[in-house]
């Protein structure tokens, strides 16, 4: 499976590597796969792991439209294109598309793995101290975007990986200009910051894995506490999941790969 070709003429890059059940790993906003390559190999050990360029990144067609439902369609084509049930693993605005796809085609998607926090929208938080629930402050960095595209990413990329030297925050945004272009980024972000997730993520009920941490996101997201309750009252039948800061799926690839393997052995 190299290219998966959409209508409109738009093509998707797609690789695979690896045997066994399909991981299909979906896209954030400006994240190059790469970023996630120690989870993505350790799981190719036993595993189909599908990793893909949406519209406008990468290998893809370099044009778009980039809103929620053409990426979630480009998402259920590229999960279709395994031939069976498959895992989608997700990360930020990813894990929006991700449960549309598993709500609406059940048969397709057998779990979605969310690392970070669940699928809410930004009104959930609104009562909340994260700087995801004040309208002023995405609105600058939307600004910010705009206007200063690399000076964006260094902010957001310091703001929830502080563990990163001057180097690798450096060589990290270096990654995302050249495989995310200004135009597809800002557009994703504004339609990430406008989406309600939420009733697709109660559809794909138990099928849904919340993977957090106390410190994921930092301080964009309130409080462990707090997202634990919206857990539970938005996504009920959903499975939440925590661990250390130093367990990511970044930090610790194999304590993430193990637990996805715990999922996909599951009937």
């Amino acid at each position: 499976m190299e290219t998966v070709l959409r209508p409109g003429g738009a093509e998707l890059h797609v690789e695979e590597r690896g045997k066994g059940a399909p991981v299909v790993f979906a896209p954030y906003w400006s994240g190059h796969p790469t970023v996630f390559e120690g989870l993505l190999h350790n799981l190719a050990g036993d595993h189909r792991v599908i990793t893909w360029d949406a519209r406008g990144t990468g290998r893809s067609t370099r044009s778009g439209p980039y809103d929620i439902e053409t990426d979630s369609s480009d998402l259920e084509a590229v999960v279709e294109q395994t031939g069976e049930p498959a895992t989608i693993v997700s990360v930020a605005d990813g894990m929006n598309r991700a449960v549309r796809v598993a709500a609406r085609r059940p048969e397709l998607v057998g779990a979605v793995v969310t690392m970070g926090t669940g699928p809410f929208a930004r009104m959930h938080f609104a009562q909340d101290e994260g700087m995801v629930a004040s309208d002023s402050v995405v609105a600058a960095f939307l600004k910010m975007l705009e206007r200063d595209y690399r000076g964006a990413l260094r902010t957001i990329l310091r703001a929830t990986n502080a563990q990163m030297s001057e180097d690798e925050l450096r060589d990290r945004v270096a990654l995302q200009l050249e495989y995310c272009p200004q135009e597809a980024a800002v557009a994703r972000v504004r339609a990430w910051a406008d989406d309600d997730p939420t009733e697709a993520a109660r559809e794909t009920g138990r099928r849904l894995w919340i993977f957090s941490a106390p410190d994921v996101a930092g301080p964009w997201l309130p409080p462990p506490e707090r997202r634990r309750e919206l857990v539970r009252t938005l996504t009920p039948e959903a499975n939440l999941e925590e661990a250390t800061g130093a367990e990511g799926p970044v930090s610790r690839p194999d304590v993430a790969a193990k637990r996805i393997r715990r999922i996909t052995a599951a009937p």
